[in-house]
C-alpha cells in the first residue's frame, strides 16, 4: 500500500514539473537604413493555458537585441480563445513601435515575420482581460496625459518672429509693441529707458547733427550730457580732448578752428544722462541696413546702379538714416551725372566733369512724425563741395527704397557705384 502511494506521488510530481512546449523565435532585425537594430524588446501576455495544459500566468520579459540578433523562446499562443503577445520595441532611450505576435507550435526556430500579426481578428487580450484593438490612446500610456497638460500651450495672440510672453491663462502669446521697444518682466512693452521712461541713463553711438563741410565747427548732440565730463567724443575713431579739440555748452559742441571736421569725417559721441532712477539701459546701437558694391553703367540715360530697400516697420519717428556712397569714373571721353533718391524725392543730383575720377557723398534722412528732412554733401576730384537740404513727404511706415542712379554724357566711359552703405541710428 505504501509503495503504491509513493509511486502515485512520484507520478503526480513528475506531471506538475513538466515544462511546457516552447517555440524558438530567431531572426536578425534591421532598420530601414540597412543598419542592424539594437535595443530591448518587452514582451507581455495575459494568463492562459497552453496546449499541453500548462498554466501560464500574466507576466512580461525583456529581451536584449544586439547587432540585430534576436532569440527568444515562448509558449505557443492559445487558439481558443485566441491569445497574443504584445511586443514593444525600445531603442535610443524611447519606445519606437509596438506589434502583436501569435506564436505557433514549432520544433524548428521561426522568424519574426512568421509570428507577427498585423490585424488580429479577435483583438488583443489586454491586462485585466479586456479585449482591445487599434492604435494606443494617450490615456493608455502612463503619465502621458498629465505630461501633455503640463506643456505651455499656444495662446490666441501667438505669432512667430516675436518675443514670447506668458498670458494670465499660462499660454504663450507674442509680445506686442514697436520693434524698438523694450520688453518688461510683466510682459508689457514700451520705450526703453529708466523705469520704462523715455530718457535712457546713458547714450551710445550718438551722431552729432551738423554739416561736415570743412568750415562748420558747431554740432548738436541729441541730448545734454550729465555730467558734462561724461562726454566721450570721437572723430574718425580718435577720442577728442575737451578744451583742446572742442568745447561743450549744454548739448552744443564747438570744435576749435584747427580741428574743424573735414568732408568725410565721422563723429560719434557717448555720454551719461541725468537719470530718474531704476536700472540703466543704453540706446540701441546703429544698425547697418545695406552695404556693398553697386553696378556700373556705360549708357547715356539715367540707369539704376544700386538700391537699398528698407522694409516696412523698421523706421520710426526720431530715427536718422545715414547714406554713404563712392563713385568711380573710368575714361576721359565724357562727363557724367549721378543722383540719389529717397523714394520719390531726389536727395541730390550733380554733374561731374571728364576729369572727375572719384566722387564721394554723404546724405542724411531725419525721420519725422510725418515725412523726413533730407540733407546731403558731395564732392569729387574736381567737383566742388556742395551741401543741400530739402523736405520729403514720402511715407516711410510701409518701407522706403533708396536708389542710386547714374549716366554718362556720351559713350566710351564707365561710371560705377564703387561702395555704399545705409545705416539706421535709432
Amino acid at each position: 500500500m505504501i509503495r503504491r502511494f509513493l509511486l502515485a506521488a512520484v507520478c503526480l510530481t513528475s506531471s506538475w514539473a513538466a515544462t511546457p512546449q516552447l517555440t524558438t523565435i530567431q531572426d536578425v532585425l534591421y532598420k530601414a537604413d540597412g543598419t542592424r537594430f539594437n535595443g530591448i524588446l518587452t514582451i507581455s501576455w495575459n494568463s492562459f493555458q497552453s496546449a499541453d495544459s500548462a498554466d501560464i500566468v500574466t507576466q512580461s520579459l525583456t529581451v536584449k537585441v544586439l547587432a540585430g540578433i534576436l532569440r527568444v523562446q515562448l509558449v505557443p499562443s492559445p487558439t481558443s480563445p485566441a491569445g497574443y503577445y504584445t511586443v514593444v520595441y525600445n531603442s535610443d532611450g524611447r519606445v519606437q513601435f509596438q506589434e502583436t505576435w501569435s506564436v505557433p507550435a514549432s520544433s524548428q526556430p521561426v522568424r519574426v515575420s512568421a509570428v507577427r500579426v498585423n490585424n488580429p481578428s479577435a483583438g488583443l487580450i489586454a491586462p485585466g482581460g479586456e479585449i482591445s484593438g487599434g492604435p494606443i490612446t494617450e490615456s493608455q500610456v502612463t503619465g502621458l496625459t498629465a505630461d501633455l497638460a503640463a506643456r505651455p500651450l499656444e495662446g490666441p495672440a501667438f505669432a512667430t518672429g516675436r518675443a514670447a510672453v506668458i498670458n494670465t491663462l499660462g499660454s504663450l502669446d507674442a509680445a506686442s509693441g514697436s520693434p524698438s521697444d523694450c520688453l518688461h518682466v510683466d510682459g508689457s512693452s514700451g520705450a526703453c529707458g529708466s523705469s520704462g521712461g523715455t530718457n535712457a541713463s546713458f547714450v551710445d553711438g550718438n551722431s552729432p547733427a551738423g554739416i561736415v563741410d570743412g568750415s562748420n565747427t558747431t554740432f548738436t548732440l541729441s541730448q545734454t550730457p550729465s555730467p558734462a565730463t561724461s562726454l566721450a567724443l570721437y572723430r574718425n575713431g580718435i577720442l577728442q580732448k575737451v578744451t583742446q579739440d572742442y568745447t561743450l555748452s549744454g548739448n552744443t559742441v564747438v570744435f576749435v578752428t584747427a580741428d574743424t571736421p573735414q568732408p568725410g569725417d565721422t563723429l560719434l559721441a557717448s555720454y551719461r544722462l541725468a537719470g530718474t532712477g531704476g536700472s540703466t539701459q543704453s540706446n540701441p546701437a546703429p544698425q547697418v541696413l545695406c552695404s556693398g558694391t553697386g553696378a556700373s553703367t556705360t549708357g547715356v540715360s539715367m540707369t539704376a546702379i544700386g538700391a537699398c530697400a528698407i522694409p516696412s516697420g523698421i523706421l520710426l519717428a526720431g530715427d536718422r538714416v545715414e547714406i554713404h556712397f563712392d563713385l568711380a569714373h573710368t575714361g576721359t571721353a565724357s562727363g557724367f551725372t549721378f543722383e540719389v533718391d529717397w523714394a520719390a524725392t531726389p536727395i541730390l543730383n550733380r554733374t561731374g566733369a571728364t576729369s572727375d575720377a572719384l566722387v564721394s557723398g554723404r546724405a542724411d534722412a531725419a525721420v519725422l512724425q510725418s515725412g523726413s528732412q533730407l540733407s546731403s554733401q558731395s564732392w569729387g576730384t574736381v567737383l566742388p563741395f556742395s551741401a543741400t537740404v530739402a523736405p520729403s513727404t514720402d511715407a516711410y511706415a510701409s518701407g522706403i527704397t533708396i536708389n542710386f542712379q547714374g549716366m554718362l554724357a556720351r559713350t566710351g566711359d564707365t561710371l560705377a557705384l564703387a561702395n555704399y552703405s545705409v545705416i539706421r541710428i535709432p
